[in-house]
């Protein structure tokens, strides 16, 4: 009876529980998945707090009167000087300013005025006595986001290229354009990818280096690529990418394919393609991924090279699980990895970046109610936050060049990729934001691993680790915190580009450059900024280094070729690369 009892409460609470989530998923549909008492919390803590700062508002009120005097020194300075200096600079990566027809009047007078008043606003929202850091970094990014929006590059009559443009062509590129966003909100509308991703099919464009799926099972397919050399290295690699992505960022057009290259180098390849979760997988956990991913792959790969170590690289999450697999491996005496790559992968998340900015209590409760209603945290959630995080580069600048110039971007193998997103399914992202993000579990020694906190300091095996020196999604000063938890030999690559394009950075690649330094076993660890200006700068791709790491931590062997698959054991090639799971939409 009393059994009976508890089951009918725990029932009644689910239930209550269940009306705050339905209401909030019904809320997140208004406002884009953002949390209003987020935002209003951060602005409330700034807002009361700037009040009672009156030294605070004296010192903007004295900036802003500098910031006009500059603006009417440089109108001033302008009438009787066309090539006149500017005032203020935009700040690096900030291209929207760039064309010389900004220097003329009166298109300086206003990105001036409008660059003199975005610093302003930085002042305004940074520095206010009191205020909580994050709350901080959600003001000042609302109101840059805000700013952007009317920014005078995006106003067709205040942008001189735009109002050059349509005086030349009669006003043909305002037409064209108006067709462009036709056609972008169409397919939007009916969830068709976008213009020129056609030009970039898997299997036929991209994903095209030879092999074969030789394993399956609810979570993965592991594809093992077809040999290219007489002979090959011992040891296997095995690459486990991000489930927030496809795998194949990793095996592009030919030419930029990290994986061909591999194999080309000699190397046995081995990569996991994760399925797309629909919401019958809403249950899928983070400790599922490991087994049902990592262990389960590395299984297959024993079987089929047998009693030879292992090198596995980890993309994104995908490292971050990897060293969650790695350290756990370690604990129990499972010696098969021989070493470890994460590839702008975060291990601890005390900084984590902007991406931060969506992760709060009550951030997540909106989250975890939406991803509770469909079973899955849906892709085009993420590509917004993303987008969010560098509108610049991948909504204004769109905005201007698609729909005011009457331009099209051109697509881009990367781009093509960026478009085939992925879902999440609600446990195993619920349980990634709040242990990992919020909770800094894994870092702090407090995750379980089969009933066992997981510590990063019982990996042993060497690690190689690449950071970005643009990258918005995992900071590479954030990714360089692995040198404070792991008691091994670690070699850092800082590499030239962001999360994406500083990672499929082939040989040949104009205008690539890396720092890479190894901290030996015993070796006192640097800070951040002091092993940047220590490390040893190279042009090029560090692909190459890393093809010579993983050389000097292998054997000499070279050995014939192993076949694809393991008929005897059950590893029967099931389908040709790329599979049938990353065709999932």
């Amino acid at each position: 009876m009393l059994d009976f009892d508890a089951k009918s409460e725990a029932l009644s609470l689910e239930a209550f529980a269940s009306i705050d989530r339905a209401r909030e998923a019904l809320s997140a549909q208004l406002t884009g998945g953002l949390s209003p008492a987020a935002l209003a919390l951060a602005f409330i803590d700034w807002s009361i707090h700037l009040a009672a700062a009156p030294g605070k508002r004296a010192e903007l009120a004295y900036k802003a009167g500098r910031k006009a005097s500059r603006l009417l020194g440089h109108v001033a300075a302008s009438g009787l000087n066309a090539e006149a200096p500017a005032c203020i600079e935009p700040l690096p990566g900030d291209d929207r300013f760039r064309s010389e027809a900004w220097r003329r009047f009166p298109y300086n007078v206003w990105s001036q005025a409008f660059l003199l008043n975005q610093q302003w606003w930085h002042n305004v929202t940074h520095e206010v006595p009191g205020v909580t850091p994050h709350h901080e970094d959600v003001v000042s990014f609302t109101t840059r986001q805000l700013l952007d929006m009317a920014s005078p590059s995006n106003l067709p009559f205040a942008n001189p290229d735009v109002v050059e443009k349509t005086l030349a062509s009669g006003g043909a590129n305002l037409v064209e354009g108006f067709r462009n966003w036709l056609e972008d909100t169409a397919r939007q509308a009916t969830g068709e990818p976008p213009v020129g991703t056609e030009g970039f099919v898997v299997g036929r464009d991209v994903a095209v280096t030879p092999g074969k799926v030789v394993f399956r099972n609810h979570l993965i397919e592991l594809i093992q690529y077809a040999p290219t050399t007489e002979t090959v290295a011992a040891e296997p690699i095995l690459i486990v990418p991000a489930w927030i992505m496809k795998y194949y960022i990793l095996d592009l057009s030919p030419q930029n394919s990290l994986i061909r290259h591999l194999v080309a180098q000699g190397h046995t390849v081995f990569c996991v393609s994760w399925r797309n979760p629909t919401e019958q997988d809403r249950d899928l956990g983070l400790d599922d991924y490991r087994t049902l991913g990592i262990m389960a792959a590395l299984d297959a790969v024993g079987v089929i090279v047998p009693d030879r170590k292992i090198h596995a690289a980890g993309y994104c999450l995908g490292g971050t699980l990897l060293s969650i697999a790695a350290a756990a491996m370690a604990r129990s005496g499972d010696e098969r990895l021989g070493s470890l790559t994460l590839f702008a992968a975060q291990t601890d998340f005390t900084e984590p970046g902007e991406l931060a900015l969506f992760i709060d209590d009550s951030q997540l409760h909106v989250l975890e109610s939406m991803m509770w209603n469909r079973g899955y945290l849906d892709a085009g959630q993420m590509a917004g936050a993303f987008q969010l995080l560098r509108s610049n580069d991948l909504i204004w600048s769109r905005i201007v060049h698609d729909y005011l110039m009457g331009e099209r971007t051109p697509m881009n193998d990367l781009m093509a990729w960026n478009a085939d997103t992925t879902r999440m399914p609600y446990k195993m992202h619920a349980q990634y934001l709040r242990k990992l993000y919020l909770g800094n579990a894994l870092a702090a020694g407090h995750l379980m691993v089969d009933g066992h906190p997981v510590s990063l300091q019982n990996i042993r095996t060497p690690l190689f680790i690449v950071g970005t020196e643009r990258d918005h999604v995992a900071p590479w000063r954030s990714v360089y915190k692995v040198h404070a938890l792991v008691d091994a030999e670690v070699t850092f690559v800082l590499a030239s580009g962001g999360h994406n394009a500083g990672i499929v950075s082939e040989p040949g690649h104009p205008r690539r450059h890396f720092r890479i330094a190894t901290r030996h076993h015993g070796d006192a660890s640097l800070g951040a900024d002091e092993w940047a200006e220590r490390a040893e700068t190279r042009e090029g791709s560090w692909w190459l280094p890393w093809i010579d790491w993983l050389a000097s931590h292998s054997s000499a062997e070279r050995i014939a070729p192993p076949a694809m698959g393991d008929a005897a054991n059950g590893l029967t090639p099931l389908a040709d690369a790329p599979g049938s799971y990353v065709l999932q939409r």
